[in-house]
């Protein structure tokens, strides 16, 4: 897998670039550099992606899932595994193009020529019988309709433009777009270097006009009239013998090894279309629907209380359902619902969701103010993964036989790139508790190792022991830490983070709140007996916090008369800059993509 511009890296953004407006946009703090979007961080198998790729169909079925791989050996395999993952459209993305804005050791690790990847992973899918089940799209320093005409021919269907386009729009190459200098204003955060920017809409749209008419007339030099007829055609390719002759290192090199393997599609079309099952239409029109083990998904949205809530937007509502380990991303269609009607701040009124049982991976994704899940059993791994807004309530059963605080309640990455809402599972958390968390307010009786990854805002409260490597990558947020052992220290990750005893009445406020907020959800012993002893109690806990916070009223006292925030159900600040409503136009939504 791959992000942003190039392979590597993507999505890189120094920290002197980082204003206000942009850390608003992605969660994080000012100053603080971003590497790559949350969703991206932690995918370490295919797996992983797969339950992705689920909960991005289920909270928009509607919508495509694209997933870039670099060019790279071995790309097939992946590629196939990406199909039976159910990804609407795979990228190919080669080494070259880019504006050389990323770190220099992502640029020299930046993946193979496209042509490699994209011809052993379209052989692969073709190989398999999964070529018809995806749209394969490529880019990497694609300039000409030559190079669109190859790609074709080696199997794309869809071509991707970056530097060119930002040229045609009047980039000037100047490589500095990552010290915030740009000249002609394209990549810069300051305004009077914006104001120099040259390009128009019609400049970029004139040079697609010329690409488009470059491969019409190479269709015509080969006798085609339709541009499809040429995809997967590499029986159309030869190599130039002139070329070769050309350089002397090239002289005794062979092409025709790397790409005599690609399938002979000459006669045999269908994979252009979608499959049989989905209709067999043209693919961009074709969106893979999941395949749920049960509809409880569509159950929850469908239920005419349900239905009434979101339509009438205000008052209590609450309706109960079961739950088993198969049902995955749960409450994600019915947050897609809702996010359709209202945007991001959710409902105005309460629906309780009630559920009972065992619950399957990314139980409660992408939860939005308003709704309230309670969840009597327990969870799989990505529990509130992408929560924005809302509570989530894990407890075991009333006759569970185990004690709660010593038993894990829910699995791994748990709100993993939550940016708001409210948490509280009554036992143990897994591995990687609130990575990337960038808003949510948590409490658990314990976790795995590295809690609090990368996490840039929210409040994490653990009542209990947890891992070692403890706030690695952590840029803002604040964790707090019951320490029954006394062995904390040693396990807390001190490159960014500092820790100190609660040392502030602001942070002895926000904790004991959370706590309490937790004992009044789920009847936690624990929390019940912390606060039953809290004069006491309280010298045992470590406030961990990152430089980005340390002026805070909660870290120190030299901030008099600021609020101190013990909830994130509903956000604090309006993220959504769009006029929000059920029919956003084609425009505004293609901005909300981006």
């Amino acid at each position: 897998m791959a992000q942003g511009a190039k392979p590597g890296e993507g999505g890189q953004l120094p920290g002197p670039k980082v204003s206000d407006y942009i850390a608003t946009l992605r969660a994080s703090k000012p100053g603080v550099t971003l590497i790559s979007p949350p969703p991206h961080h932690d995918i370490y198998s295919i797996e992983d992606l797969a339950q992705l790729i689920h909960d991005l169909h289920a909270v928009n079925e509607k919508a495509g899932v694209s997933v870039k791989l670099v060019s790279s050996i071995g790309i097939g395999t992946v590629a196939c595994g990406v199909a039976k993952a159910n990804a609407d459209v795979i990228q190919i993305s080669g080494g070259d193009g880019g504006t050389g804005a990323s770190p220099l050791s992502s640029i020299k690790h930046a993946g193979c020529p496209w042509e490699l990847g994209l011809s052993e992973a379209h052989s692969a899918l073709m190989n398999n019988g999964l070529r018809d089940r995806v749209t394969l799209r490529v880019d990497g320093g694609i300039r000409t309709g030559r190079d669109i005409a190859i790609a074709a021919m080696m199997g794309a269907e869809e071509y991707g433009f970056g530097t060119i386009a930002m040229i045609a729009e009047g980039c000037v190459m100047a490589r500095v777009c990552h010290l915030n200098t740009c000249p002609v204003g394209v990549t810069s955060q300051k305004e009077e270097l914006r104001k120099k920017f040259p390009g128009t809409p019609e400049h970029v749209v004139n040079f697609f006009l010329f690409v488009a008419e470059e491969v019409r007339e190479l269709m015509a030099h080969l006798g085609y009239s339709k541009f499809e007829d040429l995809i997967g055609r590499a029986d159309l390719l030869k190599e130039s013998d002139e070329q070769l002759a050309r350089v002397a290192k090239t002289k005794g090199v062979s092409l025709t090894g790397f790409f005599s393997g690609i399938p002979d599609s000459k006669e045999d079309r269908a994979f252009l279309r979608a499959t049989p099952e989905e209709g067999g239409g043209v693919k961009t029109e074709t969106v893979h629907v999941n395949g749920f083990s049960s509809d409880l998904d569509r159950e929850m949205c469908n239920h005419p209380d349900v239905k009434t809530a979101i339509e009438r937007n205000s008052g209590e509502t609450a309706v109960s359902f079961n739950i088993k380990n198969t049902d995955r991303s749960a409450c994600a269609m019915l947050a897609g619902d809702i996010a359709r009607k209202y945007g991001n701040k959710g409902l105005d009124g309460n629906l309780n969701i009630n559920i009972f049982g065992s619950a399957g991976q990314s139980f409660g994704a992408f939860v939005l103010p308003g709704l309230k899940v309670r969840l009597t059993g327990e969870a799989n791994d990505y529990v509130g993964k992408g929560m924005h807004g809302g509570e989530i309530v894990v407890l075991p059963e009333a006759d569970a036989g185990f004690v709660a605080s010593e038993s894990s309640i829910v699995g791994n990455a748990c709100l993993y790139g939550a940016t708001g809402g409210d948490f509280h599972a009554n036992g143990r958390a897994g591995e990687r508790f609130c990575v990337r968390n960038s808003g949510a307010y948590a409490v658990c009786e314990g976790t795995g190792d590295h809690c609090c990854e990368y996490m840039t805002g929210g409040v994490v409260v653990a009542l209990g022991t947890v891992g070692r490597n403890v706030g690695a990558g952590m840029t803002g947020g604040i964790g707090y830490f019951y320490d029954e052992d006394g062995r904390f220290e040693e396990r807390v990750n001190g490159e960014i983070v500092k820790i100190q005893r609660v040392s502030t009445p602001a942070g002895e406020l926000q904790l004991k709140n959370m706590i309490e907020r937790h004992f009044e959800k789920t009847g936690s012993e624990k929390a019940e007996a912390i606060l039953d002893n809290w004069s006491e109690e309280v010298g045992k806990f470590w406030q961990v916090y990152p430089p980005s916070e340390a002026q805070s009223a909660v870290v120190t006292d030299s901030i008099v008369g600021e609020q101190v925030k013990v909830s994130a159900r509903a956000p604090s600040q309006d993220l959504c800059y769009l006029p929000v409503g059920a029919d956003l136009n084609a425009d505004q939504t293609t901005r909300c993509a981006d």
